[in-house]
């Protein structure tokens, strides 16, 4: 850990959390992940070693705690009240880099799997119809690859392999496409009407599909960026 001096808040607060890897963490664990695995699947990348190390400095300086699983397998990371504080700031550096480096963002990088799993972070439960949903994601380029997004009892279950129900939608597009979307650089009605995206399903759902996320937290950021340079 480098020593930057003992004399300024800024020095102290970087010696918390400004190691690589340790604001997304932050991020991770602000969205609610709470297990290891799942913490680390929103970070392809990053080492299980090195997740540990993070993890322990961050407990050590009273930011994480462990808590034992309430299923009694393993254990759970959750944010302290130094922890919790810490959201606005997180949230302040990605709408900071929104405004000053939006064109260093490629959101066309990121592939499915990590694609469908911030996706079903960002859900509002409260929306979801009121029986099992079974949504297909076909990813068509520029890796062909199939996901499905279950909704049942409020929360939402990414599946790499077939679920066993019955699909209700299917959404083909490229993931390009997606993450777009995702990320406030379109909206979802301009990519289906563009026929960027297509999805195939029951009316009522099709209908309701957009209303089941909230999409990046920052896509309200990169929209508004987005407008002010066509704004000129």
């Amino acid at each position: 850990m480098p020593e930057y001096g003992r004399y300024c808040p800024v020095s102290i607060a970087t010696e918390v959390v400004a190691d690589r890897w340790t604001p997304l963490i932050l991020r991770e664990m602000l969205l609610g992940n709470v297990r290891f695995n799942d913490i680390a699947r929103g970070m392809p990348g990053i080492s299980r070693s090195l997740l540990v190390s993070r993890l322990r400095h961050l407990e050590r300086k009273g930011v994480v705690e462990t808590w034992p699983s309430a299923s009694g397998r393993g254990s759970e990371y959750h944010l302290t009240p130094a922890g919790k504080d810490l959201e606005p700031i997180i949230e302040s550096l990605g709408k900071w880099a929104v405004t000053w480096f939006l064109d260093e963002i490629h959101v066309h990088e990121i592939d499915p799997v990590t694609l469908t799993w911030w996706m079903h972070r960002r859900t509002r439960p409260d929306r979801f119809p009121p029986h099992r949903t079974v949504i297909e994601f076909r990813h068509t380029a520029p890796k062909a690859q199939t996901i499905w997004l279950m909704l049942e009892h409020g929360t939402a279950s990414v599946c790499t392999t077939h679920p066993g129900f019955d699909v209700d939608l299917v959404v083909s597009a490229t993931t390009a496409a997606l993450s777009e979307v995702f990320n406030g650089h379109t909206h979802w009605m301009h990519a289906v009407e563009s026929g960027a995206i297509e999805i195939a399903g029951p009316p009522r759902l099709v209908k309701a599909f957009p209303t089941w996320f909230l999409w990046s937290p920052f896509a309200d950021a990169v929209r508004d960026q987005l407008a002010r340079r066509e704004g000129g």
